[in-house]
């Protein structure tokens, strides 16, 4: 199999890192050779965390380039914008409409693009934008945004719904695994 690319991008403390180990035991139980990296920013202060995983028959770098991203997985949609570039031309892109201002908005600086996912769209990206984080909310926590964009993502896969379910199992402690398996199940239906 040709190496496939996903980038899951957002901002520190979305849980990019545990929707990145839940899609790698995955492709693990799948047999796939998979390289998984994560690039933080300023992740303590809410600054911009990407996570690279790659999977194939054989991968040899964990990196992803510019115009090598076959998906992009975002929890925000200034982090969306950020990273397009590395989508290849006929890439995907899953975004959470959330929108969490940087510092720059916070103090007054500069502003909240208007429109970004509109702006994206019109530039030519396949853009797949929706509220995962209602969806978490729905789920029982806000903090499921990161597995509501799983199971989003989950319907570009032929994985089966119970791979990704032994998945969460393996990947979430056992009193939260209820409130993600909903999670998981909200965003794939959205």
């Amino acid at each position: 199999m040709k190496t496939q690319n996903i980038m899951i991008v957002g901002v520190g403390g979305q849980g990019s890192l545990l929707a990145s180990k839940l899609l790698g035991r995955l492709l693990l139980t799948k047999g796939y050779d998979i390289k998984v990296s994560e690039v933080h920013g300023m992740s303590q202060r809410g600054g911009s965390v990407v996570t690279y995983v790659r999977f194939g028959d054989k991968v040899y770098s964990p990196v992803i380039d510019k115009g090598e991203a076959d998906y992009i997985v975002s929890f925000e949609l200034l982090e969306a914008a950020r990273w397009t570039e590395y989508l290849k031309p006929n890439g995907k892109l899953v975004a959470n409409t959330q929108q969490i201002n940087p510092m720059p908005v916070i103090t007054g600086a500069a502003q909240y693009p208007d429109n970004l996912a509109e702006k994206m769209k019109a530039a030519g990206i396949d853009v797949d934008a929706f509220d995962a984080l209602s969806l978490a909310e729905q789920a029982g926590s806000t903090k499921a945004v990161n597995i509501v964009l799983m199971g989003h993502l989950s319907r570009s896969f032929d994985f089966t719904l119970e791979e990704w379910m032994e998945a969460i199992e393996k990947s979430v402690p056992p009193k939260f695994l209820e409130l993600n398996k909903k999670a998981f199940m909200l965003g794939r239906e959205a």
